[in-house]
């Protein structure tokens, strides 16, 4: 029924596939071989300043619950799998926005508890937490005051451990977020650091300098921070008079640790632990690259080389994460490590993912392209060629709680993603971007490695555009002296219900969402779309059941198709095989302005413009522009 003609194969990334051993890839002196990269990549820019455009959330908070002791190990839990994380189905909950339980307003852990059987019937393999820990909230949680206790907002450290187990007796596992480059300017580490003053021990932990120039007030470095500005804030003597400078890529609220100190390796090691003995499947690892800086602090260069730049990808980092690897690997059941690793150098990000490193990275590529094929094809290619030669496992994404909503963003003249180019007022065509969002649903699913996808996302929910400006809270809007948008029309908690003070989001009579939802949100809501067979919220379901179902999506075997039915498909369309010639499924999408024919004998496992697939009395015969089939090939 479809065509052996393909183009460039991809190995399978299996060691055997990719003719490298686990010892050959663990080799620190020599980088793997990466295949001819693509003409694209990420900018220096890129890789290190438009994607951390992280800013303070809400207010600062105090205290936090006790833990009664670690739930069981995961060894104990049923339905243990060896490398479940390779294919996995990965569900983002910012906690804020997915459930109130107590109707304060904001979500809490209370409120995804009493959502977990949602997520097993969506049939998502484990959930993905943003920051959960006690924070000031100086940057939305990234700024961790205290990793071993739950910021009371949200709960209790004994809610967490009841989550946990109750989500794995699910099914479903638990990933929690660490923050290593830095902590916040609230943690004991950084009080007592201020309090015993210049050259102490306590200094040590981080990147305190006593300024150039006779008197010191000229900063350390012109290093940028990801939130722009100078990275370097002088303290204050007890007497008033100026002090030392202290080191933030980020935030000044947010004091970079110094990576080089014993105390730093061996606490995170602990923070590992305690999360893994409660249960924790694996960790995602905020700013995986920014960890370690060069001692001498020299400026940034032009043009840095390969290892060169002074606080991104030094080669110090891969000791710190074989040391983390040796943690995960230590439990019955071995825990899992994402990183978060933007590096324009395919080569240099794919040393992260060797056998003896991270299990996995975040392909962000990916999300920001635009709905055009050539692009999209570029970004599949380049990503699974850069994790092959080390056998690692690809990710997939569409969005999260920082960028535009798919249906929003596919909508617009221009589809692609960029924090720089936000701006408000700039038009979409919902019905486009929610038909391309349907693709792109299965898309993603088709591809070979894990998938991530953004609570709200299967629900097909829209960018919130139209937010009261009193009403917005985050600060990348009031730092750019109200220009850019911000991030809060993402994070509108979500609808559960079609009426209600909260559409469910809440008890009915609760407090009103600590972000207005917009009119005809409950129009959107899972109650609503859970009796609609045609809704996005049915599709995913079907998209998820069907990936589940189907072995030849739980490989890495992957080959693009040339033409389908005997008849040449267009540059305007993605079409590709997964496994072999047994149960084989094959992926057409069509971004052209044409219909696109399918084969009279096609069997059709899904549709996304229509409930074709599982039973469908009349299956398609031509494959409209903008959607995405899955045929059995």
């Amino acid at each position: 029924m479809l065509d052996d003609a393909v183009d460039t194969p991809v190995h399978d990334g299996r060691p055997g596939a990719a003719g490298r051993t686990r010892t050959q890839c663990a080799d620190a002196g020599e980088p793997p071989c990466i295949p001819a990269r693509a003409t694209h990549e990420l900018t220096e820019e890129d890789a290190v300043n438009d994607h951390h455009p992280r800013a303070a959330d809400g207010d600062p908070t105090s205290g936090a619950g006790v833990a009664t002791g670690p739930a069981a190990p995961l060894s104990q839990a049923p339905g243990a799998a060896p490398e479940w994380w390779r294919s996995a189905v990965i569900y983002q909950v910012y906690v804020r926005s997915f459930a109130d339980g107590d109707g304060d307003g904001t979500g809490d852990l209370a409120g995804v508890r009493q959502r977990l059987s949602y997520l097993r019937d969506l049939g998502v393999d484990a959930i993905w937490f943003t920051p959960w820990y006690v924070s000031p909230l100086a940057d939305g949680g990234y700024d961790v005051a205290d990793y071993r206790a739950i910021d009371p907002q949200f709960g209790t450290l004994t809610e967490a451990e009841q989550l946990i187990a109750e989500a794995r007796e699910l099914g479903i596992r638990t990933i929690v977020d660490v923050v290593p480059n830095h902590v916040s300017s609230e943690h004991e580490w950084f009080r007592a650091a201020l309090a015993a003053g210049p050259g102490s021990p306590e200094r040590e932990r981080f990147w305190f300098h006593p300024g150039k120039g006779e008197d010191g007030s000229e900063i350390p470095t012109r290093w940028v921070s990801e939130f722009q500005g100078s990275t370097w804030t002088r303290t204050t003597n007890p007497d008033g008079s100026p002090g030392e400078w202290y080191l933030h890529v980020f935030a000044p609220e947010q004091p970079d640790l110094n990576w080089g100190h014993p105390d730093v390796r061996r606490e995170h090691e602990d923070i590992l632990r305690f999360w893994f003995d409660r249960g924790a499947a694996g960790i995602r690892i905020d700013s995986a690259a920014q960890l370690v800086k060069d001692p001498e602090l020299p400026e940034v260069p032009a043009h840095p080389g390969p290892g060169e730049h002074p606080h991104v990808d030094r080669d110090e980092l891969h000791d710190i994460y074989r040391g983390w690897r040796a943690v995960a690997d230590s439990y019955a059941e071995p825990r899992v490590l994402v990183g978060e690793v933007w590096l324009a150098d395919r080569a240099r990000f794919a040393r992260y993912l060797r056998p003896d490193e991270m299990h996995t990275a975040f392909n962000f590529d990916f999300m920001a392209r635009p709905w055009d094929a050539k692009a999209l094809r570029e970004s599949i290619q380049t990503t699974l060629d850069a994790h092959a030669p080390v056998a690692a496992s690809a990710t997939w994404v569409l969005s999260n709680h920082d960028v535009t909503r798919p249906v929003t963003r596919y909508g617009r003249q221009d589809s692609s993603f960029a924090f720089a180019s936000k701006s408000f007022g700039t038009p979409t065509d919902l019905a486009t971007g929610r038909r391309r969002a349907r693709a792109a649903a299965l898309l993603s699913a088709a591809l070979p490695g894990s998938l991530y996808l953004y609570q709200g996302d299967e629900l097909g929910l829209p960018e919130v555009e139209d937010l009261p400006r009193s009403a917005i809270q985050d600060p990348m809007h009031f730092r750019s002296g109200g220009v850019d948008p911000g991030r809060d029309g993402c994070r509108v908690p979500l609808p559960w219900t079609r009426g209600g003070t909260s559409h469910g989001f809440g008890p009915d009579g609760g407090a009103r969402p600590w972000l207005p939802q917009p009119a005809g949100w409950g129009e959107l809501s899972v109650e609503v779309q859970a009796g609609d067979e045609a809704s996005m919220l049915a599709l995913y379901r079907r998209v998820l059941a069907t990936r589940r179902a189907e072995p030849a999506l739980h490989g890495e075997g992957f080959r693009w198709l040339d033409s389908l039915g005997g008849a040449a498909l267009g540059d305007d369309v993605l079409a590709f095989v997964r496994g072999g010639t047994d149960g084989a499924v094959a992926c057409v999408v069509n971004l052209g302005d044409d219909d696109v024919p399918l084969p009279a004998d096609a069997e059709v496992l899904l549709h996304s413009g229509s409930d074709h697939g599982g039973g469908a009395s009349q299956p398609p015969t031509r494959l409209a522009t903008d959607t995405a089939v899955w045929l059995r090939a």
